[in-house]
């Protein structure tokens, strides 16, 4: 019998339904067919939004299986039973938290930290001040965030991203509230999992490439893996920052708000004019339904995701993979690691190093105790 593990999480600032099994072919293909479902490579699960058409699609879809059972979560079967949510960040339900939250989120505008940042640390504190509701700001102290940790976190199972998040919220909103009793160095984050990244072979990225017939859809995912772009970079970019004579692309305000500049082969150049030649955007190189528009991000993870199942990968591939792929094919072609480091905008080259990890070409000449028997 394979258990199918229902849960609920906070992932990517959205509550949603997490789907945890056993790897069975049948089942994948059950989950591609449920709508709005995603893969999340941080979590290693299927993930769906929380609304409450979900759970009845799920329990619809996988009624015919036999040899399945469905667990749910303490947290869901809580919802089902209409008690108190233990995620949920309604207005009303944290309006003795807002004026604070307003002024942290106003302090972390002031020093431009990027939308997407206050908008994590902002839903992350609101989290857990709706856990210490009983008590003054003033007055939360090191054993709170412990038993925060061990009674939502770890109760709930989730992951040590989300605990991090809130940490890093909690230490940044706690420098900049006074008189408090915290001491914020002692404020530790949790042991995170060392998980290698996810590549996908040169032959998977042809195949998936290949299969693509708009051209938009093509270019965009192409690019992404030509110069190794986060999914906001490619869909940040002007036709200015492309500059076809220095065969370079300009990536501006990247992760950390650096500006780099990625080499452009002459192929992505070529395929670059026939592009614009058709579809002749006017602010941003990648423009959605409405003109000056940027593509909505969501809409090119479907594109990736409808890509994906027409080359036939089993591999649950995102859009981060093609960044991890070109990274890893650089290294194992003899790029140096220092320059990789630069084209992919690391601040660290431990960041970098990683891609050592999962680069088969050292490995591979390796001989096997085994075969010398």
């Amino acid at each position: 019998m394979t258990m199918l593990h229902l849960d609920l999480a906070l992932h990517q600032n959205e509550q949603v339904i997490l789907l945890r099994f056993a790897y069975r072919k049948d089942w994948v293909e059950l989950m591609r067919q449920l709508p709005r479902n995603r893969w999340s490579a941080t979590l290693t699960c299927w993930y769906m939004p929380y609304e409450k058409e979900v759970l009845p699609l799920i329990y619809k879809t996988f009624e015919h299986i036999k040899d399945k059972q469905i667990d749910l979560s303490d947290a869901l079967q809580s919802l089902l039973a209409n008690k108190a949510d233990p995620i949920s960040t309604k207005e009303e339900e944290v309006l003795d938290r807002t004026a604070e939250i307003t002024r942290f989120i106003k302090w972390m505008r002031s020093r431009r930290y990027s939308e997407s940042t206050i908008k994590t640390y902002a839903q992350a504190l609101r989290v857990f001040l709706r856990f210490c509701t009983s008590k003054p700001i003033a007055e939360i102290t090191h054993e709170d965030i412990i038993a925060f940790n061990n009674q939502y976190i770890v109760a709930n199972q989730y992951s040590s991203s989300l605990q991090n998040q809130v940490v890093n919220a909690i230490k940044l909103f706690f420098r900049v509230i006074e008189n408090t009793r915290l001491d914020i160095d002692l404020i530790h984050r949790p042991k995170r999992a060392k998980v290698l990244p996810n590549v996908l072979s040169k032959e998977e990225v042809k195949l998936l490439l290949g299969g693509i017939i708009n051209l938009k859809h093509r270019m965009m995912l192409s690019l992404i893996y030509a110069c190794g772009l986060r999914c906001g970079e490619l869909l940040r970019l002007m036709p200015v920052h492309i500059d076809s004579s220095r065969m370079i692309l300009l990536v501006k305000q990247g992760k950390g708000r650096k500006d780099r500049i990625v080499p452009l082969s002459q192929k992505i150049i070529d395929l670059l004019r026939s592009y614009y030649k058709l579809y002749r955007p006017k602010v941003y190189l990648f423009e959605g339904m409405t003109a000056g528009t940027s593509y909505d991000e969501r809409s090119l993870q479907q594109v990736m995701k409808q890509s994906v199942q027409k080359a036939g990968l089993l591999k649950p591939a995102t859009l981060h993979w093609l960044r991890h792929s070109y990274a890893t094919h650089l290294l194992e072609s003899g790029t140096d690691l220092r320059y990789i480091q630069e084209i992919l905008g690391h601040s660290s080259s431990r960041t970098t190093e990683i891609y050592t990890h999962v680069s088969t070409q050292s490995i591979q000449k390796i001989v096997s105790p085994f075969d010398t028997l």
